[in-house]
């Protein structure tokens, strides 16, 4: 049920993107999140800086999903990086080979999560590469604060 709501989410995000391309790049990306917690990653544009980013990850035997606002500028001068800082939230769903730190009780955590990073588009070939840094802080049914999200996305542009 997770997975087909989930591949839903994917779809509704890929009908509602607008044809305008980030900073002259590309309008959507769809790739995989390698770091603490991988994942895959699909990133939209509503327009010419702004960008949603869906997170899809696996951590501590579970399954979490992240949705992210990002706002996008010109790095180094160059139209081929970008810079981009943004904010939103997540839930996590654990089974029962939940993390040690949880009780048994705890299978769902919700809390908030920053994201600051730096992109780099190839203009050959339709890919995109980011490293970026996600802090979160989880808020319901588990306070902690995750500051180890350090990550290497890599995305096939359309």
């Amino acid at each position: 049920m997770k997975k087909l709501l989930f591949s839903a989410f994917i779809l509704v995000l890929l009908g509602v993107s607008t044809s305008v391309k980030a900073q002259g790049q590309y309008k959507s990306a769809l790739g995989i999140r390698l770091g603490n917690t991988n994942g895959i990653t699909f990133k939209t544009f509503v327009n010419n800086k702004d960008a949603v980013e869906v997170i899809g990850s696996f951590r501590y035997d579970g399954f979490g999903l992240t949705g992210l606002y990002e706002v996008h500028g010109r790095a180094f001068n160059s139209r081929d990086f970008n810079w981009f800082i943004g904010g939103g939230g997540h839930v996590y769903v654990w089974g029962d080979k939940r993390p040690g730190f949880l009780d048994r009780n705890q299978t769902t955590v919700l809390g908030l999560d920053g994201i600051l990073g730096l992109e780099a588009y190839a203009r050959t070939i339709p890919l995109a590469v980011s490293l970026d840094w996600k802090p979160a802080i989880n808020i319901i049914n588990y306070s902690s604060f995750w500051a180890d999200e350090i990550a290497l996305s890599v995305r096939y542009t359309f």
